[in-house]
């Protein structure tokens, strides 16, 4: 493994008795990145997110967090990770305050004075018990949208400062695009993309034509989405340079349209299929 990279997973995988929650999983995340988590409901991410910090152990493959393991090396490793669990397990009866007080006890790394300044600008009493705050005030999925753009922003800046590597689990597109500029896709237990997202973007091509076999196109791009129509035909495809053949007219796509491509393919577990197309194919 390579000590500079601050995650890695090499065909990581989780097994509850017969069923894959996560399979064959493999990327690196480079130093510095903001990555984005994306899948539908079951794809596995909760599961990634846990065998990367060491809270459950893997059945085939490693994972490696600045190049040591998390379970093995926990003492090496666990300072230099923060995790925010979807379930956010807090103290219902602990004050604010005394949450504090335990995260600086357990931490190494704590910056109290970033988390009291934190908590200030969100109006949050250190007083007030936690069972008693509001459901926005607890986990970050029930943020409103004004102060999950708080969050992002302070998330950045810290980034920026520190020069940290986030992974950051959302469903919220719109969100992740503005901040990330990494993209790991998994869908059906396995990681179907993990690339920079300058590079997804530049790389991916909607192709529109007659209706046509995608066989010929797969034989130099990498079709990941297929749709035809009665006189038409739309693709959406990794190319490889340039789309020489003029009966495609080719367009740009956004991030929402890749993913969902990925995810389609993922859920289909063939490479073409007859499932509606992303936004700009039907236009």
């Amino acid at each position: 493994m390579t000590e500079t990279m601050p995650l890695e997973a090499d065909r990581l995988g989780k097994r509850y008795g017969s069923a894959w929650a996560l399979r064959d999983c493999s990327f690196a995340l480079p130093p510095g990145k903001v990555a984005a988590l994306v899948g539908p409901n079951g794809a596995g991410k909760t599961t990634l997110l846990q065998l990367v910090v060491g809270l459950t152990r893997p059945s085939a493959g490693t994972g490696h967090v600045f190049g040591r393991s998390p379970r093995a090396e926990a003492f090496e490793v666990l300072p230099r990770v923060g995790f925010v669990a979807q379930d956010h397990p807090l103290y219902r009866r602990f004050a604010v305050a005394d949450l504090l007080t335990m995260g600086r006890k357990l931490n190494p790394r704590w910056d109290d004075a970033f988390a009291r300044d934190r908590l200030a600008r969100l109006g949050i009493p250190l007083n007030k018990q936690a069972g008693k705050l509001s459901g926005g005030q607890q986990p970050l999925a029930s943020l409103d949208p004004l102060a999950r753009r708080d969050f992002l922003r302070t998330l950045m800046e810290a980034v920026a400062v520190a020069e940290s590597t986030v992974l950051l689990s959302s469903h919220i597109l719109a969100d992740l695009e503005r901040v990330c500029d990494f993209l790991i896709v998994l869908a059906g237990g396995r990681v179907q993309l993990a690339d920079d997202l300058d590079e997804v973007v530049r790389t991916h091509r909607l192709l529109v034509g007659p209706r046509a076999d995608p066989a010929g196109v797969a034989r130099v791009h990498n079709v990941i989405h297929a749709s035809h129509a009665a006189r038409q035909t739309t693709l959406l495809v990794r190319a490889n340079g340039h789309v020489y053949d003029a009966a495609w007219d080719v367009r740009d796509v956004d991030l929402e349209e890749v993913v969902l491509a990925y995810l389609g393919q993922a859920t289909d577990g063939h490479d073409y299929d007859d499932a509606p197309m992303p936004k700009e194919a039907t236009a």
